[in-house]
């Protein structure tokens, strides 16, 4: 399923957007937004293909299918050990909406959300959007030590909420039970929301665990939404659909209000919910071997990075991406980026504020959910260009 052979060029280069096959120029490989050049699992296009041929594409219940809600509860409590409820489970289109509504459901102007550093752009966005303020938190690369008395200095009285993604994207970590425990009981001293990020949580490299924080003890799942996603997992970007989970009455309330599903401005789309209720029930052993194939890929591209001369990179724990240090190169990140894209044909995502805040700078992030052969080809040129 992982081969070479099922990375169909044709069809990525003229479908895959987001900096991705699409939108270079031919002979580029693009290790960009983290997206997997490999086909869904077949279950996923024939649930698709079955709902559509009866031809009745009816408006879905706001609040969501009672499938995806069923298969969402199942799956938390099942694999997360969480007590979720059907009722308080809904679909978005995304789990970037996700992020973003649950901002609008609890920010005002004035407020402030700490975010970690580095850490997609989409918190911060979602944050300044709705009118409130960023305030930066920095998380060191893999299983350094977490200053939590450095986090607590930086709550004030405007504080309302702090951003958790787990596994942390750009980096790669996992946060250990004590990191989260810790976390968790410094949301509810000071009465925080928490807003868990848990789109890469099946993307997790052994020995590492994955815990969802809401998982930890009843005060700190009441003070947690958690949104999830299944374009990291299941490869379903274009299908525009994430879940956001409640942990009571309400916050679920405050949630739909804000999401505008009950007007029809807003909602996700019924066969992208049938998509997803597929995956979490039916493609089980497709994500297995997708992680088989990932955590080799993994292996391969950090001991081909940390062979070059002035690249330095800690393996992942989680997520598909490879964040580097190029700091000995004394070039930027968006000079190596230049210079990749320049002389190897490769794309790779500069550690930019705009994209991962300023504890970036001086590092690239390069996706390796690819075949063996694309992926050993662009490290190939990558360390040919550098030398």
């Amino acid at each position: 399923m992982f081969s070479n052979e099922a990375v169909n060029l044709a069809l990525l280069k003229a479908r895959a957007y987001n900096l991705r096959w699409a939108t270079v120029k031919d002979g580029v490989i693009p290790l960009t937004a983290a997206d997997p050049d490999f086909p869904c699992a077949p279950e996923i296009s024939e649930a698709i293909c079955s709902y559509s041929k009866d031809r009745y594409f009816s408006y879905s219940h706001p609040e969501g299918l009672p499938e995806f809600k069923e298969s969402i509860a199942n799956y938390y409590i099942q694999k997360r050990d969480v007590p979720v409820s059907p009722a308080h489970a809904f679909p978005v289109d995304s789990a970037a909406y996700g992020i973003y509504l649950t901002c609008k459901a609890f920010l005002k102007s004035g407020d402030e959300a700490i975010i970690f550093d580095p850490v997609d752009f989409l918190f911060r966005y979602s944050i300044e959007t709705v009118g409130a303020t960023a305030i930066s938190f920095s998380i060191p690369p893999g299983s350094f030590n977490i200053d939590f008395l450095d986090l607590e200095k930086l709550i004030t009285k405007n504080t309302k909420m702090i951003c958790l993604c787990n596994p942390l994207n750009p980096t790669g970590k996992v946060f250990s039970k004590q990191e989260l425990l810790r976390l968790g009981t410094i949301a509810c001293k000071y009465n925080l929301i928490i807003l868990s990020d848990e789109i890469w949580s099946d993307i997790v490299f052994k020995p590492n665990v994955f815990t969802s924080i809401a998982s930890l003890n009843s005060d700190i799942r009441n003070k947690t939404i958690t949104v999830t996603g299944f374009s990291k997992s299941y490869g379903l970007a274009g299908l525009r659909i994430g879940a956001v989970i409640a942990p009571n009455d309400s916050y679920f309330s405050k949630l739909m209000d804000a999401s505008l599903h009950q007007s029809t401005v807003h909602g996700a789309n019924i066969l992208s919910q049938i998509a997803a209720t597929t995956a979490l029930t039916k493609c089980q052993y497709w994500l297995d071997d997708f992680l088989v194939h990932l955590t080799k890929m993994r292996d391969i591209t950090v001991k081909e990075l940390n062979a070059i001369p002035n690249f330095e990179c800690i393996a992942p724990q989680g997520c598909y991406v490879a964040f580097t240090n190029i700091k000995a190169t004394q070039k930027t990140s968006q000079e190596i980026q230049d210079i990749l894209l320049n002389k190897a044909k490769v794309l790779v995502v500069p550690g930019l504020k705009q994209w991962f805040g300023d504890g970036a700078e001086g590092y690239i992030r390069m996706s390796f959910a690819t075949s063996e052969e694309i992926l050993t080809d662009a490290l190939s040129r990558i360390k040919k260009a550098m030398l």
